[in-house]
């Protein structure tokens, strides 16, 4: 059995880009959407125990307080909680052979991107051609009564 050590980011970045999603690229970016769903898992059960815990008593401006915190952490809990089968999805990608490219040119999405956003599914002109487009459906959705 081979024992594969991990990339650094700057041994990632310094490869040639022949050498794009080579299998110590996959180990790589496996290891690192392992690792940042474990962290996740984590950082959302203490959500849920800081939603659980406190009471909300006191005066009128501690309630006050205590329903804001309370709001934040629902909407950090409920976008973490959205980010799971993003890293779930990227995990299946990484087994498929897909991981790293864009869905909608093929093209390779980039090592840099994928180290800031390694559930990137998008290059970031495909990223940035469906930002441009979103306000126009936005705006045609409301109008289309």
């Amino acid at each position: 059995m081979t024992v594969m050590t991990l990339l650094s980011e700057q041994q990632l970045l310094a490869m040639p880009e022949s050498d794009y999603m080579n299998t110590e690229q996959r180990v790589f970016f496996r290891q690192r959407l392992l690792d940042e769903q474990q962290k996740l898992w984590q950082h959302i059960d203490v959500l849920k125990r800081d939603i659980d815990s406190g009471d909300i008593s006191g005066d009128e401006a501690d309630k006050a307080a205590r329903e804001e915190d309370l709001r934040l952490l629902f909407r950090q809990l409920d976008r973490e909680t959205r980010l799971l089968p993003k890293m779930a999805a990227a995990l299946v990608r990484l087994e498929n052979g897909d991981f790293g490219y864009c869905l909608e040119t093929g093209e390779p999405i980039g090592l840099p991107r994928l180290l800031l956003r390694p559930t990137a599914e998008l290059s970031i002109e495909a990223k940035t051609a469906q930002e441009m487009r979103e306000p126009h459906m936005r705006k045609s959705k409301s109008t289309s009564f």
